[in-house]
């Protein structure tokens, strides 16, 4: 018995020992900017597998590219898809194992499967209303997915699949909190919805910024108030992330203000119930994307647009700009190396850092 419990001891410290390194503190002082594609397209919308970058953009263009052991992005496969003459505007994609998803924006909104390996492409949604306009999209695992967007009858447009893609369906009004007149969401950077675990959170803005969120994969729903600038139909929260299924952040602005750094960042300590100021009038201005560093403890966050690149050490409380690079959206493959996407292009940033082990 005493020496179970002494095994019982040692895994223990070890374990919270191991749980200890890998938090690392960075000290950013610097990004490298190494672009590796370029057309005439814009692209909000891009996802990364352990071995692959998935992109969307407009003029109907998607495709992937290959990550090899050393993070060098390379062998690229690009195609075109239309419909009915008109070619697609894509702002978001999602995944599962076996196939990526892309998601046009506005009516007819589209919503295609395509096959990581044989690059079969299937219509699997479509909407046609007045109003439809889609933002965001993700998976919580290989079955289950959602997507969402702007109101057509008095709620969040938020569509769901149950097998893994094949079919998607549309959330009654009376599942959803109503939203209000002129409260919307932006197509910045596919990043209005944040999934950890069983729990979803999605953001609005415009004339409403608020916080919607289920904790069982969409089948009730509650929503939140923000302190974020609202009021205007360009105004509000572009983005959100969750470091943990606590700790979130929100930032945005107004594009057409991008200078406005007042009520543009708010962070959540308790999953999103209630919602502070941080930087209120220091710091970064508008973003369209921001994505919190993987292994910092949630200490760690990047802000990305089209009026450069930002980045925090202290939970968002002080920020600093690194760069003048514009850039819609960014998603890290791992703690130092990231891929942005925006106007005409794609690139992999290399953060430069110097790492001290959490002690």
């Amino acid at each position: 018995m005493r020496f179970l419990l002494s095994l019982i001891v040692v895994i223990f410290l070890f374990s919270c020992s191991t749980e200890k390194r890998m938090i690392i503190k960075h000290d950013f002082s610097a990004v490298t900017v190494m672009p590796f594609y370029s057309d005439t397209v814009s692209i909000r919308a891009i996802e990364i597998s352990d071995d692959q970058l998935m992109f969307a953009g407009s003029n109907g263009i998607y495709g992937t590219f290959d990550i090899d052991e050393k993070f060098n992005i390379n062998n690229k496969k690009i195609a075109i898809l239309g419909f009915e003459g008109k070619k697609n505007q894509f702002r978001a994609i999602a995944q599962t194992k076996t196939n990526f998803f892309v998601l046009s924006i506005e009516s007819p909104a589209l919503l295609y499967q395509v096959n990581k390996e044989s690059r079969e492409v299937k219509l699997v949604y479509k909407e046609h209303h007045d109003k439809v306009f889609y933002d965001a999209m993700v998976f919580w695992d290989d079955t289950e997915g959602i997507a969402m967007g702007d109101p057509t009858d008095g709620c969040l447009s938020v569509i769901i699949t149950r097998d893994g893609g094949e079919t998607w369906s549309k959330l009654s009004c009376d599942v959803l909190p109503n939203t209000a007149e002129g409260e919307a969401a932006f197509a910045a950077s596919n990043g209005n919805i944040r999934i950890i675990g069983n729990d979803v959170w999605i953001v609005s803005g415009g004339i409403k910024s608020r916080v919607f969120y289920s904790s069982d994969r969409g089948n009730s729903w509650d929503v939140s108030t923000t302190p974020i600038l609202q009021g205007t139909e360009t105004s509000g929260a572009y983005s959100l992330d969750f470091y943990d299924k606590s700790n979130g952040i929100i930032f945005g602005g107004d594009y057409t203000k991008p200078e406005v750094n007042k009520k543009n960042k708010a962070i959540t300590n308790d999953g999103g119930k209630n919602w502070s100021l941080i930087a209120d009038g220091v710091g970064a201005g508008y973003k369209s994307c921001v994505r919190y560093v993987p292994n910092s403890g949630g200490k760690e966050i990047v802000a990305v647009g089209f009026t450069g690149i930002s980045i925090s050490s202290d939970s968002g409380n002080t920020w600093k700009d690194i760069s003048t690079e514009s850039f819609y959206t960014i998603r890290f493959i791992n703690d130092s190396i990231a891929v942005a996407a925006g106007k005409n292009r794609m690139a992999k940033l290399i953060f430069k850092t110097k790492k001290v082990n959490d002690q």
